[in-house]
């Protein structure tokens, strides 16, 4: 518990649980969930201990008893849990009595959403800010604020440190171990998935070899918003009977169940601005360490530009696409601790579209561009102008996230900030 890593995470869990009784930690596997909610439990049930499990199972009332904070680990297990947690909260609402961790949703779904009674809180992979790069200048808060400021910092972080970052993964355990520690460890995460979660959640797999195989195809797709027949032919080339879309829709179904796959949805907004704009969302995986190691690409790879894996249309290298994808993971964080919501705009034709947009809760927006670069021209924030005179002072800020060494305020008022810098 001393080595414990703070997350971003934490401040919106203890505001939580001062005032609502449960909350339900939600999250891919080794992403930190369970150290977290210990750190706040006072008594604590494992469902994953088979021992304890067992008992729990003869006697499922003691799942509520104890002193709180309770801690119902992985409660997916016994999907009941959150029906026995619901009730007690029924009884007795004090703040602070529940704590849920759950690495997938469960197969058998509770009789009752609990809604208005179990809160349920997304935890990521590390976040840049958390990985502790560098000191953070920017805030996404103050972005989000409208107020334009001045934008400060410097940072030695280089586009080897990204692409670095990129291999290492955000687990906290796994990305502390040397170079082929870590390369197991994530090969073995992937098996465990194909092999055994999914079993465990009652999703039957007939072909594990395909599953795999659309595995690769959409970590290909990363950062792309590729169709999902384009993934499928991509999983299977050469072969003439393709599996059907159902069966391809499903495997994305099984994955974004242990929360593997975190689609960016499209931004698609009210009103008469916009005209033909696309919906379908762009593809990321969990953690760009594990499409990394999907595709077999070490840092030297991704450097050198190599690509890899099935061929998947994209614009620039699979480098850029792997860096969109931190980018994003660490703008969700943000975004999530300020009650903010990220998508992605494009239109249909593709003529104009910007990486991620964070909407805050009165519909006021900041436009991020993500470049894999240091250097910003005009060209590159045409997308972000075009938006502003679309939405007019609806657009709170606009920002191009680079790999370069300093924040600051184009001429133009477009803010250049390297990822390392920014911050929630």
């Amino acid at each position: 518990m001393s080595d414990y890593l703070p997350r971003i995470v934490d401040l919106e869990l203890d505001e939580l649980l001062d005032g609502l009784p449960a909350i339900s930690i939600e999250g891919p596997r080794a992403v930190g969930k369970t150290e977290t909610a210990l750190r706040r439990a006072a008594t604590v049930y494992r469902l994953d201990d088979l021992a304890q499990a067992e008992i729990l199972r003869g006697e499922p009332e003691r799942l509520v008893s104890g002193d709180p904070p309770i801690l119902i680990d992985e409660w997916q297990r016994m999907p009941y849990s959150w029906d026995l947690v619901r009730r007690a909260v029924d009884r007795d609402p004090s703040a602070g009595r529940f704590v849920l961790t759950g690495s997938a949703a469960p197969a058998e779904a509770p009789t009752h959403s609990g809604a208005g009674r179990i809160v349920t809180v997304r935890m990521r992979p590390l976040s840049l800010a958390e990985r502790s790069l560098d000191m953070t200048t920017v805030a996404l808060s103050e972005l989000l604020r409208g107020r334009r400021p001045p934008l400060e910092g410097k940072t030695d972080v280089r586009l080897a440190d990204y692409a670095t970052e990129i291999v290492r993964s955000g687990f906290p355990a796994i990305r502390a171990l040397p170079d082929r520690l870590r390369r197991a460890q994530l090969d073995g995460y992937v098996e465990r998935i194909v092999e055994h979660d999914l079993s465990d959640l009652g999703r039957n797999v007939r072909d594990r070899a395909a599953l795999r195989s659309w595995m690769t195809a959409f970590a290909a797709a990363t950062s792309t918003s590729a169709s999902y027949e384009t993934i499928r032919d991509a999983a299977t080339p050469g072969e003439t009977d393709k599996p059907a879309r159902a069966t391809t829709t499903a495997y994305r179904s099984m994955l974004e169940q242990l929360w593997m796959v975190e689609e960016v949805p499209a931004w698609l907004p009210t009103g008469n601005r916009f005209r033909r704009l696309a919906a379908s969302p762009v593809h990321q995986l969990a953690d760009p360490a594990l499409a990394a190691r999907l595709l077999g690409v070490d840092v030297d790879a991704l450097i050198e530009g190599a690509d890899a894996g099935p061929p998947i249309p994209r614009d620039g290298t699979l480098l850029g696409a792997l860096f969109e994808s931190l980018v994003t993971l660490s703008v969700r964080t943000y975004a999530q601790h300020n009650e903010a919501r990220v998508s992605h705009l494009r239109t249909r034709a593709g003529e104009q579209e910007v990486d991620l947009i964070v909407e805050r809760a009165d519909g006021g927006v900041v436009a991020l561009e993500v470049k894999l670069s240091a250097l910003v021209d005009d060209h590159d924030v045409r997308h972000l102008h075009w938006l502003a005179k679309r939405i007019g002072p609806r657009l709170a800020d606009a920002v191009v996230i680079t790999t370069g060494r300093e924040a600051y305020r184009r001429h133009d008022g477009i803010g250049v900030i390297p990822a390392a810098l920014l911050g929630p």
